[in-house]
Parts: structure tokens; sequence; C-alpha cells
């Protein structure tokens, strides 16, 4: 006895060509995902607020005259990327190896938006001409103290720079928990540079 078949031939075809059409369409938005993901996935995005130090470069030691072994002056700092609606610059400094926690270096406030640097050798005081509003290190001083870890591991030193929405108008001699304060919820853009120092 000859069986016949359940499907006919021409439900088959259908069938197989359909399968082939919803397969095709569920495999394009990965094709899309794929394309679109090094775009996505760029770090290098222009217009991002970039600092550097023409004495250091990222990772790298911190050269003896910037700190209490040689003329402990502030190392020259540049900018770029600052984002549109800046209002001001803030700078903090710190040392989260230091063997008591954290220990603050310098902290500077209120820097002119349309500044790109800082140069060698900014004064110590409350305020600083063209520059900023100098606060309060852990040394007890208005202004910058470099690098004086104790002997043994290398300690890493954080150039944090945070891009303003606001002025902050704190008075000179502000600290850091201070002006961390004050800048809650008016960054704009941040970025760090660390450099190196052992002894």
């Amino acid at each position: 006895m000859v069986r016949k078949s359940l499907f006919p031939v021409g439900l088959v075809l259908l069938l197989i060509l359909v399968g082939a059409g919803c397969q095709a369409t569920q495999e394009a938005p990965e094709s899309e995902i794929t394309s679109a993901s090094p775009a996505e996935g760029d770090s290098e995005l222009p217009g991002r607020l970039q600092l550097t130090s023409s004495a250091f470069s990222e990772g790298d030691s911190t050269p003896a005259q910037y700190t209490c072994d040689g003329q402990d002056i502030s190392p020259p700092l540049n900018w770029v990327g600052v984002p549109p609606g800046t209002q001001s610059l803030a700078l903090i400094v710190d040392d989260p190896d230091a063997p008591g926690g954290t220990w603050v270096h310098w902290v500077l406030y209120d820097i002119a938006p349309e500044r790109s640097d800082l140069p060698e050798g900014v004064p110590l005081g409350e305020t600083t001409e063209g520059v900023g509003t100098q606060g309060e290190n852990d040394f007890r001083k208005n202004g910058y103290k470099g690098p004086c870890p104790p002997a043994g591991t290398s300690h890493r030193y954080f150039f944090k720079l945070y891009a303003l929405d606001t002025p902050l108008n704190l008075s000179p001699g502000a600290n850091k928990s201070e002006v961390e304060t004050a800048l809650l919820g008016h960054v704009l853009d941040e970025v760090q540079l660390i450099g190196q120092y052992g002894r």
C-alpha cells in the first residue's frame, strides 16, 4: 500500500521559504549593531577634557624639583577640551597611598574657564592673580606642597581637574572636602593625570 504524504509538496516548499525569510529578518539587527559598535566604544572622543604636563607623562615619576627633595614648586600643567558652558575650573592634587590615608597636596579653585594651563611654580598664598583661589592642603598651607613620602614604595599623585558650570565662590583656604561638596552637581567634565614619586 502506498501512503499519501501528510504535507503536500507545495506546502513544504512554502514553509521552507517562510523560515528562510524569518532567519534573515532576525539576523539583520545583529549586523547593524556590529557596524555601530566601534563608534559607540570609541574612547578617544573629540572635545573631552584632557590634562597633561610637560614635566612628566601619565604614570611616570615626578621630577625631584617638584617634590620636597627639590625646589618643591608646582609642575606645569596644560589642558584642552574644556566643554561649552564651563564657568570655572578646579584642581585637586592628592596622594591616596599615604600611610594615614589620602593626603592632600594642592587645592585650587575658581580658575578662569578661558585658561588652558598653569605655569610652573604657582606662588603660594590665598589667591594668585590670573590663576585662581588656593585652598588649604594637608600641610596646613595655602597652595602647592609637593610629594614627600616616607622611604619605601613609590606613591601615586593624582592631579584631578574639574570643569564646572558655576564659580564656587568659596573663601580662600577652603579644604578639599569643602571644595568637593561645593562642586557636587556642577561637574561638566573631569580628568586626572597621575605622577609617581618614591624615596
